[in-house]
């Protein structure tokens, strides 16, 4: 591992080749890259997360740590790894202060592996729009959690107004048991009587606050064609916020899911013994592991969060995003969408400024990185009197030369 204190991006990618030469060609068949976003707080729960998904799927792991964005100096501190405490492969952990974390592609994006798709992970609160974050905009996917928001079914309606194409969330992650064991229950169902099944009602019981409750009872309701609410259990639900699942069937039958509290699931069935499953909870690692196992749009997720919502047209939105610039300092001075009229169709943005680039050909220095300097006097026109005169002696002194 080697520390690089106040750096530059340059700089990073330069020490990122040279591991790699005195390891060897460790990712040479790298599947993606995977980006991280944490807090400072959380960076440790995120690297371990993300190292156990890499051993899974070989990527190439960059965690971003926006620390200080109101620090008056840019600065940007890297520990590069290859091999290391993170995995097998290649992994860079960058804390960056100042304006610089308002601009973070700027460095990631030369980090990125060539020819591979790239996921986005926002390990802390989500954002409120995707677009407004360049790291969500370059990503082929992106990965939220509603259960790490205050109030997880507000994040799901922020989650429905802002969807696209190629975004999901970890609390839809979380139901995969519960949907899988759902699913082959009434597949046993249907097997002994020959015939489809149909579902004519029932409920989720446990925590409606929970998003993950409700999405699976989204997932039934757009799948059953019938409503499936949550309601509250006599029991505690455990951490899936599930603590059973009632399914009325034709024929005066009914299919029972209940969480046994040792790991496993209790099915009830027609003409069926008792059973149990195994319906274990997953570490977060595993739960990035499944998202990172297929990458093209989730379909059922959106359906899911469609019947949640009460947001229609969610798969007809379009897959791309253009970026929004936003300043959480000067939140007055960003550029907000236009709203969507009620068409059910992605927000557009209002004379949108163009997102920030990197330089075409990385130099020696990366000036983004050094300075703070924007590629357009739009991103900041009032702060760049301020830089331009931090930068005068240097530039009146190359003049003489």
């Amino acid at each position: 591992m080697t520390t690089l204190w106040d750096t530059t991006g340059s700089a990073v990618v330069k020490e990122l080749a040279a591991q790699r030469r005195t390891g060897g060609a460790v990712m040479s068949g790298v599947a993606l890259t995977l980006v991280v976003v944490a807090d400072e707080g959380r960076v440790a729960e995120a690297e371990q997360a993300a190292s156990a998904a890499a051993e899974l799927h070989p990527c190439r792991l960059l965690i971003v740590v926006r620390r200080q964005i109101e620090a008056p100096v840019p600065r940007l501190d890297a520990e590069v790894l290859v091999g290391g405490r993170l995995g097998p492969g290649e992994a860079v952990v960058m804390r960056m202060y100042g304006r610089l974390g308002l601009h973070a592609e700027s460095v990631v994006l030369p980090l990125l592996a060539a020819d591979a798709p790239v996921v986005t992970w926002w390990h802390e609160a989500p954002p409120d729009q995707i677009a407004r974050d360049p790291l969500g905009v370059i990503a082929d996917r992106r990965v939220t959690d509603a259960a790490m928001a205050e109030d997880s079914i507000a994040a799901l309606r922020a989650r429905a107004a802002d969807y696209a194409p190629g975004d999901t969330d970890l609390a839809w992650t979380r139901s995969t048991p519960w949907r899988a064991t759902l699913a082959s229950t009434l597949d046993s169902v249907s097997g002994r009587r020959g015939e489809p099944v149909r579902v004519l009602g029932g409920q989720v019981e446990g925590d409606p606050e929970n998003s993950t409750a409700q999405l699976v009872a989204g997932w039934l309701s757009s799948r059953c064609g019938c409503l499936i609410p949550v309601v509250p259990s006599a029991r505690v639900p455990s951490s899936s916020g599930i603590d059973t699942v009632v399914l009325r069937l034709d024929q005066d039958e009914e299919v029972r899911l209940q969480d046994d509290r040792k790991g496993g699931a209790v099915i009830d069935q027609p003409f069926r013994p008792e059973s149990v499953v195994a319906l274990p909870d997953r570490t977060l690692g595993e739960l990035i592991g499944e998202e990172l196992r297929r990458l093209d749009p989730d379909e059922p997720y959106s359906e899911a969060l469609e019947s949640v919502t009460g947001t229609a047209g969610l798969w007809d939105r379009p897959a791309c995003r253009d970026h929004v610039w936003y300043d959480p300092m000067r939140p007055e001075q960003s550029v907000e969408p236009i709203a969507d009229g009620g068409n059910g169709r992605a927000p557009e943005t209002a004379a949108a400024a163009p997102a920030p680039t990197v330089p075409d050909v990385p130099g020696d220095t990366d000036e983004i990185a050094e300075s703070g300097e924007h590629d357009s006097p739009a991103d900041d026109s009032d702060e760049q009197p301020v830089v331009q005169a931090a930068s005068a002696p240097s530039a009146k002194k190359g003049g003489k030369r």
